[in-house]
Parts: structure tokens; sequence; C-alpha cells
């Protein structure tokens, strides 16, 4: 049996309006300890252009960015037996209780990064009275991800919030 790898605790305060939740954190964000931590992932690039700031580049800079920007961060996958950074391979895992979120904060709206994501999300909180929206992934793995799907989400998110 493979070793349980415990992900991070959510980012948010009382001001959060958007969740953006993906599967687990990948090797590179563990080593950061920050969500979205790949230098190649498109997560920070998407959001700076659609907020129209500077990319964040530090922890403490990308922590800034979500508080100032409204916006909560976690994963769907809390703990779990994984192979590198690899969505796939997750198994054995514990779900989020995003009820402790969406209690603390004034979320109106769920951002999923990814397929995997997704279907863990639905499964599990597929019936929430929250709308939520299935994105492509912005992991570096992704080569077919469409940035406009991003920007027409967090328009859509940021507008009904």
């Amino acid at each position: 049996m493979s070793e349980l790898i415990k992900g991070f605790e959510p980012y948010f305060n009382g001001a959060s309006r958007v969740l953006i939740l993906g599967s687990f954190p990948s090797v590179k964000s563990r080593e950061q300890s920050f969500y979205y931590g790949h230098p190649q992932n498109a997560f920070w690039r998407i959001l700076s252009t659609f907020f129209k700031e500077d990319k964040p580049v530090s922890t403490e800079e990308k922590k800034s960015f979500c508080l100032r920007n409204e916006i909560a961060l976690w994963d769907i996958v809390t703990e779990c037996e994984i192979v590198g950074s690899r969505d796939e391979t997750i198994k054995n895992f514990k779900v989020a209780n995003l009820h402790y979120v969406l209690q603390n904060a004034p979320v109106r709206c769920i951002l999923i990064n990814g397929g995997r994501a997704f279907s863990i999300f639905e499964k599990n909180y597929g019936g929430l009275q929250i709308p939520y929206f299935k994105l492509p992934s912005t992991s570096p793995a992704n080569a077919r991800r469409n940035d406009d799907e991003w920007y027409a989400a967090l328009r859509r998110a940021f507008e009904r919030t």
C-alpha cells in the first residue's frame, strides 16, 4: 500500500465569494506548500490576466491576490495515494468537507479546475444549490486547455456575486 499524502487546508476569508476547487496539489505545489505551484501551470497567469494584475509569484503574493479578489482555494481531495502529480492515479482518498468553507464565507459560485476534480465533486456535491462550472485543467499536462473557457467562467462567477 502506498503512503497517504495530505493536501492543503482551504485558503479563504470571510469575504471569499468564489471558490476555485482543484483535485489535489501537484508535487511542485506540495514542495511550495501552496496551490498551483508549478511554474508552467496556467492558473496564476489566467487569473492575473482576468483581474488585470501582475502575476503573483511568491506564496505571499498569491495569498494576497486571492484575498484581494475574494477568491477561496481548496481541493476536492484532502488526502490520498497518488503517483507524482497525475490525477488519474488518485485513490483511497478523502473528500473535502466543502460545507466548512460554504458556512464561513459568502461563496456564490464554484469553479472546478479539471475533469477529475469535477467527477469527484459531482459524485459528492452534485446537489449543491450553488452554481458550479467545470473548467479545463490549468495543469501543464493539459495541452488542449482553452483559456477563453476560464475567462468566460470568471466573468460569470464574478458578475453573479
